[in-house]
């Protein structure tokens, strides 16, 4: 309840005697008119520190970049949208103690967040709980919208990375004999690892050996020695950039001149730092091209090249998504209710993001293309569209 309401019903049950109320209430009536209604709060939890702070940068660049721009265009509702941050420090724990303060204390209407799945999944159960409506911009396990009707999210999910970097072996690159080295300790890698096992091998293709390392590693050599020894074509690595750039140098230096094969986790520039000339020619499926010549994907490079200096990548353009995807919903819904805003999310049609065309579907999840990228002179490059 607004400040000044809040001393209008204290007058009215005697709580507070007129004569102390009415200057009190005079100047929050005058503050009021000079600064507008209250602002729509929406909490955002990210990695803005840890080690996969490039993805909790990136996508908070985007999404305010969103929120700035409706605020600069009037709000929704009437009323300025307000942002409210908080770094999850790329730890589990940190998201569920974000949550339940952006819910108790601030009073948000909806939450952001978060790129990773597990902490996305820590999450999701206190905002159903609270009918808050939740929107990833990048979690793709599947589980995370099983969690409950008020979790959204932005990205296509895993089984469709998956399934489309199985493809692209075998049909473009026209790899046989494949290994995949996967993380057991992160819940995405291990359904990334399963999809591109079942589609590869749909296709013809064999999975030779499948070797595990745990999040946090830096010596892969033990691994690698043994596909090398395996005599594969290829290698899936479903992992986050911290890892897979110490992969993919460590696989160039035991003298692995396949290709190395990854999904949206290795989209970061410090996968392209850390990898330096090991990640040159390698592949990746994810849900955006800066090189992507449509007039929308070109004006939010300008607009954001403008606000952060530099370019925008996938997590930019997700974030971005993500917060207009929240803005859109709010002003078809008419109000920041919960189960209104939640129904009006679930309602979304042939929105028109940068990553794509949006459409909810029964889960929750968008329906919209990926793209193929390749490591070319230390930039992503596009390689080519991947539809549903």
């Amino acid at each position: 309840m607004p400040f000044a309401a809040r001393l209008f019903s204290a007058v009215r049950s005697n709580r507070c005697p007129l004569s102390a109320a009415l200057p009190i209430f005079a100047v929050a009536l005058l503050a009021v008119v000079a600064h507008g209604a209250e602002t729509i709060k929406i909490g955002e939890f990210a990695s803005m520190t840890g080690k996969e702070a490039t993805f909790g940068q990136i996508s908070h660049q985007g999404a305010r970049l969103a929120i700035e721009e409706v605020n600069a265009s009037g709000g929704v509702l009437g009323r300025k949208i307000e942002l409210l941050t908080e770094d999850d420090q790329s730890k589990p724990g940190e998201s569920a103690t974000i949550v339940k303060k952006f819910i108790s204390r601030d009073k948000v209407v909806a939450v952001l967040g978060e790129i990773t799945s597990s902490r996305t999944l820590e999450a999701a159960p206190i905002c159903q709980n609270a009918q808050i409506p939740l929107l990833s911009p990048g979690a793709t396990a599947p589980e995370v919208t099983t969690r409950g009707d008020y979790i959204f999210r932005a990205c296509f999910i895993d089984p469709f990375v998956g399934t489309i970097t199985a493809k692209f072996a075998r049909s473009t690159l026209n790899v046989r004999r494949v290994a995949i080295l996967s993380s057991f300790s992160s819940a995405q890698s291990v359904g990334l690892a399963k999809y591109f096992r079942e589609r590869f091998a749909a296709d013809g293709g064999t999975v030779v050996l499948e070797q595990k390392f745990i999040d946090g590693d830096r010596d892969f050599r033990a691994q690698l020695t043994a596909i090398r020894a395996a005599g594969v074509d290829a290698i899936f690595i479903p992992a986050y950039y911290t890892e897979a750039a110490l992969i993919c140098r460590q696989a160039r230096d035991l003298g692995l001149e396949i290709p190395l094969l990854g999904t949206d986790g290795w989209e970061s520039s410090e996968f392209l730092a850390t990898g330096g000339k090991a990640v040159e020619g390698c592949y990746l499926v994810t849900h955006y091209s800066v090189e992507n010549s449509s007039p929308a994907v070109a004006d939010f490079n300008t607009r954001y090249q403008k606000r952060w200096g530099s370019p925008t990548n996938a997590l930019s353009a997700l974030g971005y998504d993500a917060a207009m995807l929240l803005v859109d919903a709010l002003r078809r819904a008419g109000t920041t209710d919960g189960p209104k805003l939640r129904a009006a999310l679930a309602a979304t049609r042939e929105f028109r993001g940068v990553t794509g065309t949006i459409t909810f579907d029964a889960q929750r999840n968008p329906t919209k293309s990926a793209v193929v990228l390749t490591v070319k002179n230390g930039q992503f490059a596009f390689v080519q569209d991947v539809s549903p």
